[in-house]
């Protein structure tokens, strides 16, 4: 495994049963780098993060962090990493504070935990019992557990689940401050906007199978352009005028071509012509619809 590699999964296979839960799997996570693992309920994604922690022995291929089997040398890894995942509690009459200060306990050199309670924003409920904290706040207490022994990887499944706006702030500062200190960081999300804010490269799965995966440009695909419309026009005269292929869906023209003066000056004369309004313009497709056009594609090939 290249020294740079934090996490490594090769054609991993998890069966229950006679079912794949993940089917040939391959991922690779490098220190100081985010990757976004996403994909709909009963993709795999949870499957696979426990995997990769030693709670679930692989049924086939291979699993790596720090260049260590998560199950032989399971305390050895755990000690190099910090997990944040959607099964998992505090007991309930214990406040923030107290449960950070015990679990540092634990650790040889831990992190302060009063300096994570600021980092977390959780002073103003640090005595709040951990029944009477909001999800957000109780998300974010374990997210500073995640971060008590310091790790090199962090493996986060859901991160801002239940949490509110200034809270999400607060989890994306911390993922990226976590990035710059060379932490090499997993992220199974919903949040497609978090994946486009956050990560340097995304990995879909689907059906136990990875789909896709690359940076977002990369995801992107060929140039385009796509135009959103106050109604809908036909879309063959502005074809022509552009010289390039031009589709609509709904009320958005998706034209395949570069973005330019000319391209845009073109489009708006036209659509002044017929008295449409542009609503709005963008280059390419956003991740949310890149995602869905790919989960779609993947689901007519499994049929």
């Amino acid at each position: 495994m290249d020294v740079s590699t934090a996490i490594e999964i090769q054609e991993l296979g998890v069966d229950f049963g006679d079912r794949h839960a993940v089917e040939n799997v391959s991922l690779s996570v490098n220190y100081g780098e985010v990757v976004a693992l996403l994909g709909p309920n009963g993709a795999g994604k949870t499957t696979l993060t426990e995997t990769l922690l030693g709670f679930r022995r692989p049924t086939r291929g291979r699993v790596r962090l720090h260049g260590l089997d998560p199950v032989s040398a399971h305390a050895e890894v755990v000690a190099r990493t910090g997990a944040l995942l959607q099964r998992g509690g505090v007991w309930f009459p214990m406040t923030p504070r107290q449960v950070l200060h015990l679990t540092a306990t634990y650790y040889g050199a831990p992190r302060n935990p009063d300096e994570l309670l600021d980092v977390l924003d959780l002073r103003h409920c640090q005595n709040t019992p951990w029944r009477r904290l909001s999800g957000g706040e109780q998300q974010r207490t374990q997210l500073a557990l995640a971060l008590l022994g310091q790790p090199k990887v962090l493996v986060l499944d859901e991160p801002t689940s239940a949490v509110d706006p200034e809270g999400r702030q607060v989890i994306r500062d911390l993922i990226a401050s976590e990035r710059a200190r060379g932490v090499a960081l997993l992220v199974t999300t919903h949040e497609l906007t978090e994946a486009e804010r956050s990560a340097d490269r995304i990995v879909i799965m689907n059906d136990g199978l990875v789909i896709a995966s690359g940076s977002l440009d990369e995801l992107a695909g060929e140039p385009g352009l796509v135009v959103e419309l106050s109604d809908t026009i036909d879309p063959a005269p502005l074809a022509a005028l552009l010289g390039c292929e031009v589709t609509l869906e709904g009320r958005q023209l998706l034209c395949a071509t570069a973005t330019s003066p000319a391209v845009a000056a073109t489009i708006t004369t036209h659509l002044a012509s017929l008295g449409v309004t542009m609503v709005a313009m963008r280059s390419r497709a956003t991740l949310e619809e890149r995602y869905l056009s790919l989960l779609e594609a993947s689901r007519k090939e499994r049929v």
